[in-house]
């Protein structure tokens, strides 16, 4: 099948948007001219000819075809989930020994093992570097503030994180553009069915892992979380190509993976492994790739994807004890999260919930505002990165430097505050990971403002999330934060660094509710470090969306089970609250970004279409058995990936649909050049000729393009047959079939195409071919303006 680099047939999402084209000789194909499907275009030359469609379906799809991936605009096309049943792959399905299907069933297994290794070395790889880097940038800087040099301590702060940022910005503005932002909404289109351009590349993952490190050890309020994820599908995706020719790796066992049926199986892995090596949460894992990431699920894909997380815990779990007492990183311990607040026990009552009530209201509404900035923010800098990878690196140097100023410039707004009397750890920190500051305090003073700011994400959070017996926070503190926290995490999204959003929202959501916690405190018993907790899954469920998942993760993060009701509780009344202003962030950027994403329901106005209301065309259709020329001539006049295969007499009794036929396929069957002088079916000679995996999907290779063919002019002449490569039952519905009923059959069964049949008896067998495209609002709207719900 197609590879997804190829810049000639990218632009398709195919089948939808079709073009219309004239025939060449008519004269001396007049077999043809009768037959259904021709893709001619219908002019006063030619007026014999009858269109396959209505003339009110004789239209073009002109919905967009490039897609924002990372910070450019690539082509993107579909990925064919559908099981194709032609007869190559029967006989193929048939000769295949209990051997043969053992040896599949392990593969997967051991693949998803590992899947899960290398994405749980990866992630603590991450862990360790960050750290380690944000370490020695933050010792030296603190040591000249503690020798009174704050000039040269911020320079030295600021040269730091413009040096990381800009080689965070260099390696994707130049290397691999896609690999800048999060990378969560590409991954869920992608399991959607949605293959953007270079992706889940080697080189996107490179940059991932690297670019990553640089831009959080470089102070960006931006989370390594996110980028976890695609860097697990980006692995699960390396993995499972299923060999590789250019380097040697054809072992025969490999070559049952060469389609995106499986292939998205194991990306699904991938990604509920990277949520589990950034979270080390592994049932949070599972649950994120079911809740928000997959399109598509089964029994078999949860235990295999539990294995995977499974093996990411033990994995982070084993280097845990190797870093134990700090001897892993210069700040911290390894950077394995964990934030134990289990120190205060939540005993709550009536008063308490309803305050919790009210901390999920806000959170709701700030979290929508958020989403609602970030969109705004991500469409002015799509503006500054169309001008090229400088005005890319210029606006990373931009955001870096401002960050600087606030992480160096706002703890000095802060008052100092004594140390607390009998404490178990040293007061102010100096040198290592800790909570308490000294900044330009006195001796035996920490600056709280600069506890939050001059450390680490993670260690940020654990202070705001510990007990408030422990640690107190200046309001004016608490305030200052959550302002520039939030502020920071809108405009740093976006730019060209690899970038999470799930560590900005739970800085931001822990400051807002432990300033909360701070306010309400004569209404409520409850912990200052549990109100920071709330805050942060209320504002979680503001920005994501999401529920389960994120109440699983920050229950596996914490260790704290007793807060799982008011968690829950805090969860579904943010969403509630921000669902009725905007979509969670991650469906937004998608759409903001152009990805032709299928939504699990249908909208409304759907309900008054039928599935002929929004079919394009004319279609192109080929013959059983079809003259080469013909073939040759459709595949360069048009984009299309899936052609309708129409049987005529003699080969049947009247016109009748045989199947559909893919284009990668075709052009591995003209490929080899196994043709006939007279229009006659050559099934058997085809079938001894070819095996299944001959049709198989590229993997890092590259695939059959138009132009590797080499077709004489004679052979032009010719004839094949294509009865033993085409797909003898496709999915179709009838024309009558509302389209959102089409619509949900469409998603739920990942389809690439979908055939609309006519009704009634004595008709052309096929009426038309729905792809992605077709159910695009902005198509469907277009037709039918009237049904636009905004107007």
């Amino acid at each position: 099948m197609k590879n997804m680099g190829e810049e000639e047939r990218d632009l398709e999402i195919e089948g939808g948007t079709m073009m219309m084209m004239e025939r060449e000789d008519r004269d001396r194909d007049r077999d043809r001219d009768n037959r259904l499907g021709s893709d001619d275009s219908v002019s006063s030359k030619d007026s014999l000819r009858q269109p396959l469609l209505l003339l009110k379906n004789n239209r073009m799809n002109n919905t967009s075809q490039l897609a924002i991936i990372g910070a450019n605009i690539c082509p993107i096309e579909s990925l064919d989930y559908e099981i194709v049943e032609n007869d190559v792959f029967k006989q193929d399905w048939r000769s295949r020994t209990k051997v043969e299907i053992f040896q599949y069933v392990v593969l997967k297994w051991a693949l998803a093992l590992l899947i899960g290794l290398s994405t749980g070395l990866v992630g603590f790889f991450n862990n360790l570097a960050v750290e380690n880097i944000a370490g020695f940038k933050l010792l030296l800087t603190n040591n000249l503030m503690l020798k009174k040099k704050y000039y040269q301590a911020f320079a030295a702060l600021a040269s730091c994180n413009m040096i990381l940022a800009i080689a965070a910005a260099i390696l994707c503005a130049y290397i691999a553009p896609a690999a800048a932002g999060s990378g969560i909404p590409e991954v869920k289109a992608y399991l959607n069915g949605v293959d953007s351009h270079s992706i889940l590349a080697p080189s996107t993952l490179f940059v991932k892992i690297f670019g990553s490190i640089f831009g959080v050890a470089a102070g960006f309020v931006v989370g390594k979380e996110g980028p976890m994820v695609h860097t697990g599908a980006c692995i699960a995706n390396l993995l499972g190509q299923g060999g590789s020719q250019k380097y040697r790796l054809t072992w025969k066992w490999l070559r049952f993976f060469k389609n995106d049926r499986d292939r998205r199986d194991l990306i699904t892995c991938g990604a509920a492994a990277g949520v589990a090596a950034a979270f080390r949460a592994p049932v949070g894992g599972v649950l994120f790739a079911l809740e928000e990431a997959a399109s598509w699920w089964r029994s078999a894909l949860l235990w295999r994807t539990f294995f995977t997380t499974a093996v990411v815990a033990v994995v982070l779990r084993s280097f845990m004890e190797l870093c134990r007492g700090g001897t892993c990183g210069l700040f911290g311990e390894g950077g394995l999260i964990m934030f134990d607040v289990n120190q205060a026990k939540p005993v709550y009552s009536t008063p308490d919930l309803l305050v919790v009530i009210f901390l999920g209201v806000v959170g709701g509404i700030l979290g929508s505002i958020y989403n609602y900035l970030v969109d705004k923010v991500l469409r002015t800098y799509s503006i500054i990165n169309e001008r090229g990878p400088i005005c890319k690196v210029l606006l990373v140097i931009t955001i870096s430097f401002l960050t600087s100023c606030c992480s160096f410039g706002l703890p000095w707004l802060s008052k100092c505050i004594p140390c607390p009397p009998n404490l178990g750890e040293q007061c102010p920190t100096i040198g290592r990971s800790g909570h308490y500051k000294n900044y330009q305090c006195p001796p035996n003073h920490y600056n709280d403002l600069a506890s939050l700011f001059f450390t680490t994400n993670d260690d940020a959070i654990r202070n705001l999330f510990i007990s408030g017996f422990d640690k107190e926070f200046h309001l004016s503190t608490l305030l200052i934060f959550f302002v520039a926290i939030y502020v920071l995490g809108i405009i740093t999204y976006g730019i060209a660094v690899p970038s999470g959003l799930f560590i900005p929202v739970i800085l931001a959501g822990a400051s807002y509710g432990r300033l909360a916690g701070s306010l309400l405190r004569s209404f409520t018993v409850l912990d200052k470090g549990l109100f920071a907790l709330l805050g942060a899954a209320s504002f979680l469920g503001g920005t994501m969306r999401m529920t389960v998942s994120i109440c699983v993760i920050l229950l596996e993060l914490t260790n704290d089970l007793l807060m799982l009701p008011l968690v829950m509780l805090v969860l579904l009344i943010s969403k509630t609250v921000a669902d009725s202003f905007n979509k969670g962030v991650y469906d937004q950027i998608v759409k903001m970004k152009g990805l032709p994403f299928m939504e699990a329901h249908a909208e409304p106005y759907m309900r008054h279409l039928v599935a002929s209301d929004v079919v394009s065309g004319p279609l192109v259709t080929f013959s059983g058995v079809e003259k080469v020329g013909n073939i040759i001539h459709a595949l360069r006049m048009t984009r299309h990936h899936g052609f309708p295969v129409i049987d005529e007499p003699p080969y049947s009794a009247a016109p009748e649909l045989c199947g559909l036929v893919l284009r990668s396929h075709l052009l591995v069957l003209l490929k080899r050049k196994k043709f006939t002088k007279q229009k006659a079916m050559t099934g058997s000679t085809i079938m001894r000729n070819f095996k299944a995996r001959d049709f198989a999907k590229p993997g890092l290779g590259k695939g059959l393009k138009l132009e590797d063919l080499d077709i004489l002019e004679e052979e032009m002449e010719m004839y094949v047959d294509l009865h033993p490569i085409t797909n003898s039952s496709p999915y179709t519905v009838v024309e009558s079939m509302s389209l959102a009923k089409a619509a949900v059959l469409f998603r739920e069964l990942g389809l690439r195409h979908l055939l609309v049949v006519p009704k009634t008896p004595g008709r052309p067998p096929i009426v038309g071919i729905l792809t992605r495209h077709d159910f695009m609002p902005e198509h469907i709207l277009g037709l039918y303006p009237h049904l636009d719900p905004h107007k």
